[in-house]
């Protein structure tokens, strides 16, 4: 990739279109981008649209092919400094939504889980949360999400879908309730599977012995009476190795399946024909709603491992796997872009285009990397404080409207987008809970020099990690680092052996002083700046205390959706499309 910066492990794209005045009228939000169409009109009075993509994990690809990306970031504002609220997926898009740092929802854990664990658990985004797409649907907007979601699904039972997009804004929603994972496709490179396979198969070899030393016993006359441990042990055992056996394909059909609103039409998935299925859907619903208000989120699952690819794109990139999935990915945005010209829609829709969180580095295998890299960037996804785990692209597109060319190299947050998105259409930010994102419409159109962010922070789970200051009167952008992770092996730049880095325990580094870096000097965070070095070493360091103890004061306790027992496997929370545990149907084919 040259011109739009790193792919990410996954992509969103946010489309919505105007109708009159500052309203918008159409919206498409897509897997790997988020595109807003809004009602705003343009310098011909045609009414424009926003759309916006996102990528989760990215990686600079300097030769990479990607015409598609490289073409938004001619046409549109790229953002340098654009930043995830949370460097894992389901708390940077619970904070996307919302506007709202994730710890604001209870969008985060504090026992390592990070992320939603299942589809069968009861955590997710709370319904008292208000999104953009609520907030669209209520001003008259057509809302569809087609792709990931990971923000939970049922509360108490299988089908209650208390935290479904439909019951967070959205009038129609295909694709993956959860997330794409290795574990999709028994792939080696495991999110869950291989570790839990080992642990049932320690618990089979004790329970075996047990059963086999009780047996011995019996039949030797050296323990006396009943056999009824030896019948509960042995049956132990049995069912012990048989869930190791299956525990694969148990995976497979509870979390990787499609749903079309409320009904799963694919379980488990096909994935030869899965990227055909979201385009396809994609180009239904602008066509549906192309005569009507409309925002699409599209949420690409691409880029993100086990990086499925079709035959088509294997083998063309010169970066390997990685690279071959990005250039489908970047032909599947193309298509979505053809879509809006052919039903002349691409005048009146903003385009945005961004990632959930930085590139994998620890998502390698052997001498291969598939999960990106974070170029110039220390660390990656999971790293709370690191700028590789958390600055993003951003690029918006809205021709006759943005100023094309234009770079910003101020502070954004992708919270950021809800205020703007809301506003754009017409809409009113709630009043009733802090909201921390700022409208960037003003900075995108060039009618304001400077970011409204002052300060920014950065969790690692419920930890506070790293915090930025943008000092406008002297143009520089401090970070201060109060928790890092301990890379493994020593000297490494990452926690290889482990999925993601720690936010806590004795594999992470609390420092006192904290660390300080000037990012507008030293984008790489290699130098730390001491107060030998820095003459305004305490003043940035009081500064930075003062405002993060005024964040603290806005907080409120609410409960923690990632944590046990609401991120545990529950089978009564289970989406089946058949009789608990034959879960399979193909409705795609006409099959259940």
């Amino acid at each position: 990739m040259r011109a739009a910066g790193r792919p990410a492990e996954e992509a969103w794209a946010l489309a919505a279109a105007s109708g009159q005045s500052r309203r918008t009228s159409r919206a498409l939000c897509c897997t790997a981008s988020r595109s807003l169409r809004s009602r705003r009109p343009g310098p011909d009075g045609a009414q424009p649209s926003r759309n916006y993509e996102r990528k989760e994990n990215m990686l600079r690809l300097e030769h990479a092919w990607t015409p598609n990306i490289d073409r938004l970031a001619r046409d549109g504002v790229m953002l340098t400094q654009h930043l995830a609220a949370a460097s894992v997926c389901t708390p940077s898009r619970a904070a996307f939504l919302t506007g709202r740092y994730p710890l604001r929802s209870g969008m985060v854990s504090s026992n390592g889980y990070r992320v939603l664990q299942w589809t069968g658990v009861s955590g997710g985004l709370p319904t008292n949360e208000t999104t953009f797409a609520k907030i669209l649907k209520d001003r008259g907007y057509a809302t569809g999400l087609i792709g990931k979601w990971h923000l939970g699904l049922n509360c108490e039972s299988s089908n209650d879908h208390c935290h479904h997009p439909l019951n967070h804004g959205f009038d129609h929603f295909y694709g993956m309730p959860f997330s794409m994972m290795g574990d999709c496709v028994r792939w080696e490179l495991s999110e869950k599977r291989a570790g839990m396979e080992r642990k049932l198969n320690v618990c089979f070899q004790i329970m075996a012995v047990a059963a086999l030393t009780l047996t011995a016993g019996k039949l030797t006359h050296l323990t006396s009476g009943s056999w009824t441990p030896v019948i509960w042990s042995t049956m132990a055992a049995i069912f012990l190795f048989t869930t190791s056996y299956f525990l694969g394909d148990l995976i497979v059909h509870a979390d990787c399946f499609l749903m079309r609103n409320h009904t799963i039409t694919e379980q488990p998935m096909h994935f030869p024909r899965t990227t055909s299925l979201i385009l396809k859907e994609v180009s239904s619903f602008i066509q549906r709603n192309k005569q009507t208000p409309f925002l699409l989120f599209v949420s690409f699952l691409h880029v993100h491992t086990p990086l499925i690819t079709t035959e088509k794109f294997r083998g063309k990139s010169v970066h390997g796997l990685y690279g071959d999935n990005t250039e489908e990915m970047d032909w599947m945005l193309g298509k979505i872009l053809d879509t809006l010209d052919t039903e002349g829609l691409t005048n009146s829709t903003l385009v945005y285009f961004t990632s959930d969180h930085g590139g994998s580095l620890e998502s390698r295998l052997r001498n291969n990397q598939y999960g990106g890299s974070n170029g110039i960037y220390k660390g990656g996804k999971g790293m709370g404080g690191w700028e590789g785990g958390i600055r993003v692209p951003g690029i918006f597109r809205w021709p006759g409207v943005l100023p094309a060319g234009r770079v910003i190299h101020e502070p954004t947050s992708l919270m950021d987008v809800f205020p703007t998105v809301v506003q754009l259409g017409g809409g009113e930010v709630p009043q009733d809970r802090v909201i921390d994102g700022r409208d960037m419409l003003p900075l995108l159109l060039g009618t304001a020099q400077h970011s409204d962010h002052e300060f920014l922070l950065h969790y690692c789970e419920n930890f506070l990690h790293a915090v930025r200051w943008h000092q406008r009167d002297g143009g520089r952008l401090w970070k201060v680092h109060y928790t890092t992770p301990v890379f493994h092996p020593h000297g490494a730049g990452a926690c290889y052996g482990r999925g993601v880095c720690p936010c806590f325990g004795d594999q992470v580094a609390h420092h006192d002083p904290p660390l300080l870096f000037d990012l507008s000097r030293d984008p790489s965070e290699v130098h730390a700046l001491t107060p030998d070095t820095e003459p305004a070493f305490y003043r940035v360091m009081d500064t930075i205390s003062r405002a993060v103890e005024e964040h603290r004061r806005t907080l409120r306790p609410v409960p923690v959706q990632l944590d046990a027992p609401g991120n545990i496997w529950k089978p009564w929370l289970q989406p089946c499309c058949g009789p608990f545990p034959l879960c399979w149907c193909d409705r795609e084919n006409g099959q259940a």
